[in-house]
């Protein structure tokens, strides 16, 4: 079987494109003839707020990585499907996060199933974008009229695809897999000294770039809670903030938290995940809204607890009361969760908890469901 995916990958940073990297890594253990062709402009530099696009890690291995897309040249992408059809791959699989790439996506579907052999499946890690723009209203149509199936990391984001596909093709659900490659389990001690922690402290993490929809406002008022201060707990936020970063501190100043909230804006390379996760306790992820998210699974994988709110797929991947906490998305519901964490000592059983949780998500469920939608 050949199979080539379309979309983010390496070099280029961020989950999604961490994701197409395992993805692929998947496949090749199964023996499959596997090909990614990412960007070669992936954004237009204005349209970016982070500080760089590009990943410092090194390449993956196994499978080849070709940079040819070009997203907002419609010649090119006449010329990328082109290319890709006179490979003849069984399935084309292009992972899809926002209506941006929806042109550009379905301008080289129509190309390459000009070979009446290919089958061309999205793989959908957000249909609707969070921050919703006049593109999600226009775009998101044409990519799901130009696929043959799709595969959705939630049921919220498979209720979608749903709307917005008329033809009733073949869609299935598959859990986000776990993300195993940041390196092993290490000690808490070995953690703490890495970051520079005081070994005392209890420490929460909140974890990934920073963004409204991602609720940290809400999160840093629930830890004002005055019930906290009597335990030796404090907050790490660690990630690249995509907002203005000064409200947020001017919002700890003014609870007082200045010694209780650690905030590291800046990109988190991928061989220092570790240690953030593993100096923690339990992550939180007090989102507004949401389809899925990757740190959960990163955190399934460090097998630490979580709080996450109800909304969008989140709470359909921490069962409440056996790995963490599934609340209502405001301060006092956040507020009560850490103090019953810290107050009843929970860490110990949720640990328990997501040991055995973690065995559903496995990638082989990923390439398999991929194979059974041909």
């Amino acid at each position: 079987m050949k199979i080539i995916i379309v979309g983010t990958a390496y070099p280029y940073r961020g989950g999604i494109a961490a994701f197409t990297d395992r993805l692929a890594t998947e496949f090749v253990k199964e023996g499959v003839d596997i090909e990614v062709v990412t960007f070669k402009l992936q954004y237009p530099s204005f349209l970016f707020p982070g500080k760089t696009q590009y990943s410092e890690a090194e390449a993956p291995k196994g499978f080849p990585i070709e940079r040819k897309v070009n997203s907002i040249n419609p010649l090119n992408w006449r010329k990328v499907g082109k290319e890709i059809r006179a490979k003849n791959p069984d399935i084309v699989v292009f992972t899809y996060w926002m209506s941006f790439f929806a042109p550009c996506f379905s301008k080289i579907v129509k190309v390459v199933k000009r070979n009446g052999h290919t089958k061309c499946i999205g793989l959908i890690h957000n249909m609707i974008p969070h921050e919703k723009s006049l593109l999600d209203k226009m775009f998101p149509p044409y990519f799901v009229k130009a696929m043959d199936g799709f595969v959705a990391l939630s049921k919220s984001v498979l209720e979608d695809v749903k709307s917005l596909d008329k033809q009733d093709k073949p869609k299935l659900f598959v859990p986000h897999p776990l993300y195993d490659h940041f390196g092993e389990i290490i000690s808490r001690d070995e953690a703490i000294k890495h970051l520079n922690l005081d070994p005392k402290y209890r420490y929460l993490l909140f974890f990934g770039l920073v963004r409204a929809y991602k609720g940290l406002d809400l999160l840093i008022d629930a830890f004002a809670d005055q019930q906290l201060r009597k335990y030796p707990v404090k907050l790490i936020v660690a990630g690249e903030f995509y907002d203005d970063p000064k409200p947020y501190h001017k919002q700890v100043e003014k609870l007082g938290l200045q010694d209780f909230v650690i905030i590291e804006n800046q990109y988190i390379n991928d061989i220092d995940v570790k240690y953030y996760f593993n100096s923690a306790e339990m992550v939180v992820q007090p989102y507004k809204s949401a389809t899925q998210s990757g740190v959960t699974q990163i955190a399934y994988h460090f097998e630490k607890p979580m709080l996450v709110t109800n909304v969008g797929g989140l709470g359909e991947m921490i069962p409440d009361g056996k790995v963490g906490y599934v609340v209502e998305p405001n301060a006092a519901s956040i507020a009560d969760a850490l103090v019953d964490f810290c107050e009843n000592d929970r860490y110990d059983k949720f640990v328990e908890g997501v040991r055995e949780e973690k065995k559903k998500y496995q990638w082989s469920n990923m390439t398999e469901a991929i194979k059974d939608l041909l």
